[in-house]
Order: C-alpha cells, then structure tokens, then sequence
C-alpha cells in the first residue's frame, strides 16, 4: 500500500513538464512577415539620429525691445544737438561782451538830443553823461529787490534836459525798503542841475515768473521802459547812473536812503560752458546706456537656445 501511494506522487510531479512539452508555444506559430516594422517612438529606430548630434546654432529668442529704445536713442541725439547749439551760444556771448567791454573803456558820450529807440542795442554797455533836472515828484521804484542780503527797491527818476526839450529815464541806484517814502530821504532829492554819467543800457525783458506791473498803483515789478516813459512823458531811453564807492561810502549812502548806483562793468551771464559739458555729459551717458540696453538681451525672457534645421 505504501509503495502505490509514492507511485502517484511520483507520477503527479512529472505530469506538468509532460504537457508543458506537448502543448505548443503560441510565439512558435506566429508567422514571419517582409512588412517593415512600425516602431511606436523614434528612439526605437536604429537609424535614428538625435538633434544633439547635429551641429548647433545658438540663437536668442523671446520678447523684443519695446517703445522705450525708441526714446532712448532720441535722448543722446537730442542732447548732442543742444550742447552744439550751446556751443554756438557761447560763441555769440563771448563776442558780445567782448563788444560791451570795448564799449566801457571808451569816454563818456554826450547823449544826443533826440535818440532813436532801434539803435540803442549797438551802443548797449556804452558810457554816456546827460545833464538836466530830476523829476523827483514822478519818480518809479522797481522791486523788490535784494542787495546783501537786504529788500529794496530800484529808484527810476525821470530827467528833464531843458536846454534839449527831452526828458530820459535814470536808473539812479538802490534804496532800501525803509527809505521808500520820498519824505524818509531828503538828501537823496537833488535840486537844481546835475550831471548824470551811466551807461546806455537796452530795454530789459521779464521773464516767465514775474508778475505785470501796475503802473495804476505805482507798482513796478520790471523796468519797462517804454510803459514808464509813456507814463512819465519822456523818450524810451534808459541811463543806468554808475558809481564807485567804497565800503563806508555805502553805508552811508544807505542810511541816509541816497541811491547807490552800479558799478561800470558788464554783468551779463555767461553759462553757456556750464550747459555744454551737461548736454554733452548727457549725450555720452545716453549713449552708453543705449549701447548696453541693446547688447545685453531683456532679462528673463531671451534665452540662448539650440537652433537646429535638420529635424
């Protein structure tokens, strides 16, 4: 009994090799075909050949430079064309006080009965003397105006040249705002016939800041002069009275409200140096900035990439 009983294990343990080797493997019956195959993925392909073989192009790609490049490269243009005109500027003010100088040095010139009006720029800066009477009571104060620190106001006196029949404006000085009132400065009110030496000056003009005058209440802001001499009766024709005092002289002057006339000198401005170096600093700034701005790609959007054409 013992001995069938390992008979069928035996015979149990062989059984599934047995049908393993009769049944037959489903591969073996798949037939052969001449059809090429389809892989699913290049790489399955044994000639494929990856873009990272092929030789590379590097480019930059993104987002390009906007508007604002535009202005950029108008800056340096614009500025390089005003520090030239400056340049030019600076030319016609050197020579033109150079001209006002010259004028300085010559003798004092009579100052001619009847003037006209159109030719006082070329005798701009140039001495003069007048002799006449001061028209104390239509007498003009322009200001305010600073002098050390101290308000005042300029002290305009008409004179009236008798002899001649005309009456010139004088720009005598500067008074201080206490001696405003005429009654505050007797000594300052000169009687009888005087001498005026000055300089022949050409109208001024007034810039953007300062108020209109408003001769309906005797306030002067500019010297106007063709407003003042229609409203004083005289010719359009404006002397600035000049003086060399000294230190204690002015003082002096000051406290008893006497004006205090210019120096014979020429105070025109002359920046225009000034404004060359700035335009043509701006213009070299600009064009460095423009430089990098254009040779350095916008940051975080242009990237250099692989550019490869046989895909």
């Amino acid at each position: 009994m013992k001995a069938a009983t390992q008979a069928l294990r035996a015979a149990t343990r062989q059984a599934p090799s047995t049908l393993r080797q009769q049944v037959p493997c489903r591969a073996a019956r798949r037939f052969i075909s001449d059809t090429p195959r389809r892989y699913k993925q290049p790489v399955d392909d044994p000639n494929f050949t990856s873009i990272l073989d092929n030789p590379p192009e590097l480019i930059r790609t993104g987002r390009k430079h906007g508007k604002g490049l535009i202005v950029l490269a108008i800056i340096p243009i614009t500025a390089f064309a005003l520090g030239t005109w400056q340049v030019k500027r600076l030319e016609w003010k050197t020579d033109l006080i150079a001209k006002c100088e010259d004028r300085l040095v010559a003798p004092p010139l009579p100052l001619p009965p009847k003037i006209d009006p159109e030719a006082v720029p070329e005798f701009d800066y140039r001495r003069v003397t007048a002799t006449g009477h001061f028209r104390h009571d239509q007498e003009m104060l322009v200001g305010p105006r600073m002098r050390d620190g101290e308000e005042g106001y300029m002290l305009i006196t008409p004179l009236e040249r008798e002899g001649e029949g005309t009456t010139v404006l004088v720009n005598r000085g500067w008074i201080s705002k206490s001696k405003k009132d005429r009654k505050s400065r007797p000594e300052s009110l000169v009687q009888g016939e005087v001498t005026v030496e000055g300089l022949l000056r050409e109208p001024w003009k007034k810039n953007m800041f300062t108020p209109e005058n408003r001769p309906d209440k005797s306030e002067f802001y500019f010297p106007d002069v063709y407003q003042m001499a229609e409203l004083a009766g005289s010719q359009p024709i404006w002397v600035e009275q000049t003086m060399e005092p000294d230190l204690l002289t002015v003082y002096d002057y000051q406290a008893k409200g006497i004006p205090i006339g210019r120096p014979a000198e020429v105070n025109l401005r002359n920046n225009h140096a000034q404004y060359i170096f700035t335009w043509y600093g701006l213009a070299v700034a600009t064009s460095i900035m423009f430089y990098l701005v254009v040779k350095k790609p916008p940051t975080d959007v242009t990237r250099r990439v692989r550019l490869n054409k046989q895909w």
